[in-house]
């Protein structure tokens, strides 16, 4: 069963989102939910510098439903945040998905919005021609899920070294925009996260966890217990096509905000796959199709002890992580602010994803135990 949501009044109050939005999406902690990582609010920073917001809505990864299940299943909810973002913020909303999951996946949202279509062969569209909500759908291919490859195919827009918002636009996944409709409306903090379990595993699993859940619990509902995985085994966060390994054990790896997919792999396919910055692709390398998957979340776990980290991003000297505000001992329930905003450069807090007592607090994350464990 997932966490139930309660669809949003078309009519709804809305903050100011060009005075207020930032400073809501950063209270409630929210960040890329694929990729890096990045902290969300550093995009809404300066709204007047853009007039476009690209819903990158791919899910290129083969097997992936996140998205793709948000999008038809809160179909409502983002065409009221469509609403309100056009209302406040944009000239218009541009959705990009694959032609081929339209049918299944995006025709509800198309309904709701009432949204122009435009198919892949008449991409890139002419953005002075298109206001309110556009679907620009593209082909079926893997690299339009990159930011800068979408913008140059849906309308010509080639960012180079530059960042999206210096042309204009502003990029959000599905994901991450689902996560600032709930900073928007109600305040409401990232603590929980879909995720996928892929790989050398007996089955794919799509599940909701919360912030913090140790990867060995994701292995044990996708019925690969770590100790039943082989000596050559390599954990990695990501999807098959950019990944990167965990270094440490099943048991100390927390789920990040940007965690979309934890991997099972096998150490020598890893080492044939691996390039740049230690990114793994295993694309090619893997069969996806043939097994059986999740298209909805199935399970909510429910860990006894989650490692929250203070920092969503690996770059250290692009995003500072949280400063703690708790100390060992004090009993905290779920969504209650566990570490501040760094005073320095780019950072957002955190915040608790179980209720329970506060069992380690370090310089990289914050450990709780489950009420129902201490």
């Amino acid at each position: 069963m997932t966490t139930p949501r309660v669809q949003p009044a078309r009519d709804a109050e809305w903050p100011d989102v060009r005075t207020e939005g930032s400073d809501l999406i950063r209270a409630a902690g929210v960040a890329g939910a694929g990729g890096a990582g990045f902290p969300s609010y550093a995009k809404w920073t300066d709204l007047d510098a853009v007039d476009s917001l690209l819903v990158n809505h791919q899910e290129s990864e083969p097997n992936y439903y996140i998205d793709k299940w948000l999008g038809k299943t809160r179909a409502e909810t983002f065409a009221a945040l469509f609403d309100a973002l056009l209302e406040r913020a944009f000239d218009r909303i541009v959705v990009s998905a694959k032609w081929k999951d339209r049918d299944e996946y995006v025709r509800d949202l198309e309904t709701e919005t009432g949204g122009t279509v435009i198919p892949p062969a008449e991409l890139p569209l002419d953005r002075d021609e298109e206001s309110g909500v556009v679907f620009a759908y593209t082909e079926n291919k893997y690299q339009y899920g990159m930011e800068s490859v979408l913008l140059k195919t849906v309308d010509g827009t080639v960012i180079g070294t530059d960042l999206p918002t210096d042309h204009g636009w502003l990029v959000q996944n599905t994901e991450t925009l689902y996560n600032i409709f709930r900073a928007l409306s109600d305040g409401e903090p990232v603590t929980h996260k879909y995720v996928h379990v892929s790989g050398d595993v007996p089955r794919d699993r799509f599940l909701e966890v919360p912030i913090g859940t140790p990867a060995s619990e994701l292995l044990r509902t996708a019925g690969r217990p770590p100790e039943t995985l082989p000596s050559n085994a390599v954990l990695a966060d990501g999807g098959p096509g950019w990944c990167f390994p965990v270094e440490v054990s099943p048991d100390e790896y927390g789920v990040r905000k940007h965690t979309n997919c934890l991997l099972v792999l096998d150490e020598e396919t890893v080492a044939e796959n691996t390039y740049g910055e230690g990114r793994i692709d295993v694309l090619e390398a893997y069969e996806w199709t043939d097994r059986e998957v999740d298209f909805e979340p199935t399970a909510m776990i429910d860990p006894s002890r989650v490692r929250i980290p203070l920092a969503t991003n690996p770059e250290p000297d692009v995003v500072d992580p949280a400063e703690p505000v708790v100390e060992v001992g004090d009993h905290v329930d779920v969504g209650d602010r566990i570490a501040r905003p760094s005073s320095d450069g780019i950072s957002i807090p955190q915040h608790a994803s179980i209720a329970g007592e506060v069992t380690a607090v370090s310089e990289s994350g914050i450990e709780i135990e489950s009420h129902s464990r201490v």
